[in-house]
């Protein structure tokens, strides 16, 4: 029996410890008195530190990595930065739908062999172009061409991404750009325009 006592004395003794510490000054309630106060000493208050302005240099690169340019700021004259390319637009969303890019013009004399229509001012008629080799040009010949000039169709080539035709005694008839499929252009003497499709 004196144990169990003993036992309540020291629970509601503890428990009178805590509940004083819960309502300490600290916490905002009135100070209390007696053997379960807490000392509570006020700390100094601090006082800020004046510092000066902050820098910032790049690290020394790591010995033996290369040395990547810098990403942060854009390169003196653009906002590219040196070796890459620039960044494509951002797309539009609900805008007008893009056009198709433009044929490449060829890169070889094989991709323009072949059978073509003409169309000019003065109607169509129909110009072959040879792989066959005539002196320093390929043969061509025309058929069913009002126009003089590409009735005398004899030869042709390509330079520079354009189709030259030729005709006898050697004087230019047309220049023609384009891609394998469809090729315009104009007529040497005349001005004339004119366009070649397969």
């Amino acid at each position: 029996m004196m144990m169990k006592s003993r036992y309540a004395l020291t629970a509601a003794l503890c428990s009178a410890l805590a509940l004083g510490a819960c309502s300490s000054t600290r916490l905002g309630g009135p100070p209390t008195r007696g053997a379960a106060a807490a000392t509570i000493t006020e700390a100094p208050p601090v006082e800020a530190v004046p510092s000066a302005p902050i820098e910032a240099s790049p690290l020394p690169p790591i010995a033996g990595a290369p040395i990547a340019p810098d990403m942060t700021a854009p390169p003196a004259g653009g906002t590219e930065i040196a070796g890459l390319p620039p960044a494509p637009p951002p797309p539009t969303i609900g805008g007008p739908a893009a056009s198709p890019a433009p044929a490449a013009a060829p890169t070889s004399r094989t991709a323009m062999v072949g059978n073509w229509s003409v169309q000019t001012s003065g109607g169509s008629c129909r110009v072959q172009l040879s792989s066959t080799p005539a002196l320093d040009l390929y043969r061509a010949s025309a058929s069913g061409c009002s126009n003089q000039d590409l009735s005398k169709v004899n030869a042709w080539d390509y330079r520079d991404g354009e189709v030259y035709l030729y005709q006898t005694g050697g004087s230019v008839t047309a220049r023609l750009r384009g891609s394998s499929s469809s090729l315009s252009g104009v007529l040497a003497k005349s001005g004339a325009p004119l366009s070649l499709t397969r």
